[in-house]
């Protein structure tokens, strides 16, 4: 279980409201705004007060985030453009760019609610009962990878976890064609911000949120897939890992986007070359700060080849020579391929877990090389 980065806060340094001037010019309905003098810590503890905007009633449009609600009023839609920063070698989208464009849809989901007390991601009923939210569960698959220059759509929006949760997905598609690019879902719970302890939602919380929630899911899961812990015989290990100051959010704890690329880190070059992830589940456990010093674990799954939805066993398809380079070297084409992965805390007695996932990766090209 960690933080879900909730930290960010849009400062404007004038004193004019531009976004209730472009709703003027735009036509949009923007509803009252309040502003806020903040006081923040500058250099040598000076005080610095910035000014931010926090929305107090329902914005329809926001030309600045070029978002708009939808679904009868409870949803958002939000368009951007693939940015060169957020491609990788073969000019398509990474997995740590798409969960920065989900993160950054759900909070402009939020400041557009008129809920938010503290402008990121607290309601005022949260706030009054020291409750941050926490992600617990997450889910991403992606059927294709959009390219550099394309204009997206990602919709979001948020139903009911069990009694006390909170669960949100996202689906992004194509501007141009509608074609769906990926579909993500999510499961959130409270927690209180000073015993970091999970919580209760309170009634007057309950009441804030629920008339936003819908019964629509992006993903179905009729039960959630089982993650494995793994030791220190995992196949492939990352010791050493620790957080860059880039890394960390406004809580001053790792930003799970940062989780991911870890995992990925762990997993062989060749095998990233040749292969592209198609699903990923990711399981929080707990929160990772500036000084943890984080092993990444990762191990094939043994039943890892799928073809025609069915499991291939390797060592029906595979023959192993001694010294040879393992048991994923022998992929079958058309094959799909999945890992397990854990982020842990290693301390002197025991291992804390940060996150477990699980991966699943398809091929490229019709070309195989050595995977495992």
């Amino acid at each position: 279980m960690t933080t879900f980065s909730l930290s960010y806060t849009p400062c404007f340094k004038t004193s004019i409201n531009p976004i209730q001037s472009a709703f003027k010019i735009h036509g949009g309905k923007s509803g009252r705004v309040t502003m806020y003098a903040t006081p923040v810590s500058g250099v040598n503890g000076t005080a610095i007060k910035e000014r931010t905007m926090i929305p107090t009633k329902k914005q329809f449009e926001d030309p600045f985030r070029q978002g708009v609600i939808i679904l009868d009023g409870v949803g958002y839609q939000q368009t951007v453009v693939v940015r060169s920063y957020e491609v990788g070698p073969d000019k398509t989208v990474t997995p740590q760019s798409i969960l920065n464009l989900l993160q950054e849809t759900a909070l402009n989901h939020v400041w557009m609610s008129g809920l938010l007390g503290d402008g990121f991601g607290a309601t005022h009923g949260m706030m009054k009962n020291n409750l941050i939210w926490v992600v617990t569960r997450m889910q991403v698959q992606v059927d294709q990878y959009p390219i550099w220059g394309e204009i997206l759509e990602i919709d979001t929006w948020v139903g009911a976890s069990g009694k006390n949760g909170m669960r949100r997905d996202w689906e992004i598609r194509s501007h141009t064609t509608g074609i769906v690019f990926a579909r993500a879902t999510s499961t959130w719970v409270m927690m209180n911000q000073t015993t970091r302890r999970l919580s209760k939602m309170p009634d007057e919380v309950r009441a804030e949120i629920e008339p936003w929630f819908i019964h629509k899911q992006a993903i179905t899961e009729e039960s959630p897939e089982k993650i494995d812990k793994l030791d220190d015989n995992a196949k492939y290990i990352n010791s050493g890992l620790q957080a860059k100051r880039s890394d960390l959010d406004m809580n001053h704890h790792v930003n799970n986007v940062k989780y991911v690329g870890w995992m990925l880190e762990a997993i062989p070059d060749e095998c990233l070359e040749n292969y592209q992830l198609s699903n990923i589940i990711l399981e929080y456990r707990r929160e990772c700060g500036s000084s943890d010093v984080v092993q990444s674990l990762c191990e094939p799954e043994e039943l890892g080849i799928i073809k025609n939805d069915k499991d291939i066993n390797y060592l029906d398809r595979c023959s192993i020579g001694v010294g040879g380079a393992g048991l994923l070297n022998c992929l079958m084409k058309e094959g799909t391929i999945r890992f397990t992965h854990v982020l842990q805390v290693k301390e002197e007695s025991k291992c804390q877990e940060i996150v477990r996932g699980k991966t699943t990766w398809k091929k490229r090209t019709n070309h195989y090389s050595y995977c495992g």
